[in-house]
């Protein structure tokens, strides 16, 4: 059986191999799950809180060395790999403090002597994970999931086995019983049958749309609840009115997140005309400084993409948008697995750079004459994560809120996750919602009780 390896970026040389598990042993993981919750669904929310906090805590104690960790198998800064952990440990302490009131019975009117509705969890939940964000994708998940009373079954990416066993360790550190948290040491070929597991009563995927579509056909298979966070192509959207200094210091950000291997990442920059003058060149400055280099220095703002193979798709996709047209700015050259920080102009539905998601470094910009064309360019996409306005105009703002047709709208601001509000998407991005209390209720049964 192949092993799973995980691959320094910035350092190819360095390879750890992770064997995979057996058949046998991933069928006993997966009756471990099940005979644990049969346990932990009667847990009080106290104890479940009093748990969940001993992981925050480990977390924070030990936010540099899991940072270092993730920045050795997928590459971003450390930095941002260390606030990583630490907004994981934010999302655990979020839902021990408030699970139990997100989850508390409703009572309904009705002619009945009583009528209730009341949360209880599922069972074991499959959660197949991505390499772009090793820890948060993990723990969004499984801090809500847990509070619920639920098991979970983690499948991480195949090139982050280091973390996906630390993520256990973590769990098993802060006293959770064996079996309510586990990796499963398998590739992707194996995913359809845990899916198919009598034990496992549903799953929920964060990647690619082509991992979505087999998730979801395996999950509707075999009637099993399903929730995706797939890709995005993000719009920036920034009008004539906009306070152009915060616009270009949250534009970086926004869109160089993680190398910009974010599906939240902005992508699509919607300029109005007037504003795009001043705001193009002072843009392709800021980009120009950004200090590319190893990840584990602290002075680093870019590191390497994921892989070679992911910078050489990146390469691809720029080199097909100028060949249709686009003007090339800044950038626009690999070398192995590192990707300039680029700038395009003159982008045109029909190319790459504005049809697909591009998982790197790309500011991919074009002008438009309106708000209502900027909005009809914004939703002109196969994707619906999230939108980002910048406009002093209330009629504008209202425009955006009402026609966005997206799973989020930031306006003056960029586009992220937030433990308080739900997060997810439409069209292509997914379904379903992670995060505050409408993320928690994704893998509860809702039972109606009524008592004459």
């Amino acid at each position: 059986m192949p092993v799973l390896k995980s691959i320094n970026p910035f350092n190819p040389s360095r390879i750890i191999n992770y064997p995979q598990v057996s058949d046998m042993n991933l069928a006993l993981q997966v009756g471990r799950s099940h005979n644990a919750f049969a346990k932990y669904q009667h847990t009080s929310f106290k104890k479940r809180a009093k748990l969940m906090k001993c992981v925050s805590a480990i977390l924070r104690e030990r936010s540099r060395e899991f940072g270092e960790a993730i920045t050795s198998e997928m590459g971003k800064p450390v930095g941002e790999a260390e606030a990583e952990v630490r907004k994981c440990a934010w999302v655990c302490d979020f839902y021990a403090e408030h699970a139990e009131g997100f989850l508390k019975a409703k009572h309904i009117e009705t002619e009945a002597d009583e009528s209730m509705v009341i949360y209880e969890p599922l069972g074991p939940v499959l959660a197949v994970m991505p390499w772009n964000f090793p820890f948060w994708q993990v723990f969004r998940f499984a801090a809500p999931a847990l509070m619920a009373g639920n098991t979970v079954l983690l499948k991480h990416a195949s090139n982050v086995q280091g973390c996906a066993g630390m993520i256990e360790s973590i769990f098993s550190e802060a006293g959770y019983e064996e079996g309510i948290f586990q990796n499963l040491a398998i590739g992707s070929d194996r995913v359809a049958s845990v899916i198919a597991n009598e034990y496992v009563r549903a799953v929920t995927l964060t990647g690619s749309e082509q991992a979505g579509v087999a998730v979801a056909t395996e999950a509707g298979r075999h009637l099993k609840k399903c929730v995706l966070e797939l890709g995005g192509n993000n719009a920036f959207v920034v009008l004539n009115d906009a306070n152009q200094d915060l616009t270009l210091n949250l534009a970086i950000p926004a869109r160089m997140q993680n190398g910009g291997q974010s599906c939240i990442a902005a992508k699509r920059f919607i300029l109005e005309s007037w504003i795009a003058v001043d705001f193009v060149p002072r843009l392709i400055s800021m980009v120009e400084e950004l200090v590319v280099g190893d990840p584990m220095e602290a002075t680093t703002q870019v590191g390497p993409l994921v892989s070679v193979k992911q910078a050489k798709e990146v390469e691809g996709q720029v080199a097909e948008s100028i060949r249709m047209g686009a003007k090339l700015l800044l950038g626009g050259k690999r070398l192995g697995p590192f990707y300039e920080p680029t700038v395009l102009a003159g982008i045109t539905p029909g190319m790459p750079v504005f049809d697909e998601e591009v998982f790197g470094p790309v500011f991919a910009i074009m002008e438009t004459d309106s708000p209502q064309q900027a909005l009809e360019f914004s939703n002109q996409s196969r994707f619906g994560l999230g939108v980002q306005l910048f406009t002093q105009s209330e009629s504008s703002m209202a425009l955006f809120v009402k026609g966005a047709r997206e799973g989020a709208v930031f306006i003056n601001a960029m586009v992220k996750s937030d433990p308080r509000l739900p997060f997810g998407g439409t069209k292509r991005s997914g379904y379903g919602r992670e995060l505050s209390e409408e993320g928690i209720k994704e893998f509860v049964n809702i039972k109606t009780v009524w008592i004459g």
